[in-house]
């Protein structure tokens, strides 16, 4: 008889609980906090699917109501033109979404889409090709949005601060660069002008290259593993930075990535208007945040949602567009788009308190 482990008692089995029913050994869980506070957000997720739905429901009845008045407003051309001028905002908000599901907001998207804009104007009408000026303002975007992130982590400031200080920076640039007007003379008959700036089977190609964008970005946000580190951080970031997630790298990742979008923006703006202008992009940045906010992307992070981002620009877009055909005077459209959010804003706030959420 061979000895037992404690001191010759044998093992004792599983016995039966006052149910009836046999206890099961404990079990150890191989998922670390990290794994836990990572997989934490499909409840958040399930949320901005309710969410997603209230402001596609809100967008088409915008459309419908507007064409019921004016059935003009629901021809093709009209409705891709009100989609076309969404897309460089909606750019910038769909980056947006990142930095802003970590608590930190950018502002320096709507001077860095100005200075991208200029440079490659400028670029182009000092020899440079402009496929490589493309190139050069992607990688000029990217890099200047890391360089928020990076000042923000590293001396530890708001990142308000940072981008409202860049943002100025950016466009002084821009100013300068241009030298205060319209940079012009650039070659329409390159491929550029003609294929980007045109049309793709009878869409512009910046809608689609909206699409696409939207589409990429909301699987890197709910499914990939950056997009996880992203809600976690800005769900609790405490919590995230106890279990060892990379804070630093994730928060310059972010904003990187709104820059880049910024980038995106100026080189479809750049190939549309075949000119480079300093004044372009003023208030963008907050119409960005704006959208995002009526998509269902919180200020207080831990969630956010590209597809309700770029609903949400579209909204924008076609209350603007609605105001023409309803002969609204065009300062009127700040404060419809104030009233916009507001409203929004409200309507989104009691949805979640009826629903508990």
């Amino acid at each position: 008889m061979s000895a037992s482990p404690e001191g010759g008692r044998p093992p004792t089995p599983p016995g039966p609980t006052t149910s009836g029913t046999v206890t099961p050994p404990a079990t150890t869980s191989r998922e670390g906090p990290g794994a836990r506070l990572l997989s934490g957000g499909r409840g958040g997720l399930r949320v901005l699917a309710r969410d997603e739905t209230v402001v596609i429901v809100v967008l088409l009845a915008l459309v419908f109501g507007v064409g019921l008045a004016h059935p003009e407003f629901l021809r093709s051309g009209n409705l891709l033109s009100t989609a076309h001028n969404a897309v460089y905002v909606g750019l910038m908000a769909c980056g947006m979404v990142f930095p802003l599901a970590m608590r930190e907001v950018d502002l320096s998207v709507g001077g860095l889409f100005a200075m991208g804009v200029v440079t490659g104007a400028v670029l182009i009408t000092h020899g440079m090709d402009p496929w490589l000026a493309v190139v050069v303002i992607l990688v000029m975007s990217l890099a200047l949005g890391a360089v928020n992130g990076a000042v923000t982590t590293v001396m530890r400031l708001p990142s308000f601060i940072v981008t409202l200080a860049t943002s100025m920076l950016f466009r002084g640039i821009g100013l300068a660069l241009a030298d205060g007007k319209q940079v012009g003379g650039l070659p329409a008959e390159h491929a550029l002008f003609v294929k980007v700036g045109g049309d793709l089977y009878g869409v512009p190609t910046a809608v689609w290259v909206f699409a696409v964008a939207v589409v990429v970005l909301t699987v890197v946000l709910t499914r990939g593993r950056f997009g996880a580190r992203v809600r976690a951080i800005g769900s609790n970031p405490e919590a995230a930075e106890f279990t060892g997630l990379p804070m630093t790298r994730t928060r310059i990742a972010a904003l990187a990535l709104s820059g880049l979008m910024a980038g995106v923006a100026a080189v479809l703006a750049l190939s549309f208007f075949t000119a480079g202008d300093p004044t372009i992009g003023q208030g963008y940045e907050l119409t960005a945040i704006a959208a995002c906010i009526i998509g269902g992307t919180p200020l207080s992070g831990g969630r956010g949602s590209v597809i309700g981002a770029a609903v949400g620009t579209l909204i924008f877009n076609v209350v603007a567009s609605a105001l023409v055909f309803f002969e609204v005077p065009i300062n009127w459209t700040t404060f419809a788009a104030g009233a916009v959010i507001l409203i929004a804003v409200a309507v989104g706030s009691t949805v979640r308190r009826l629903r508990g959420g």
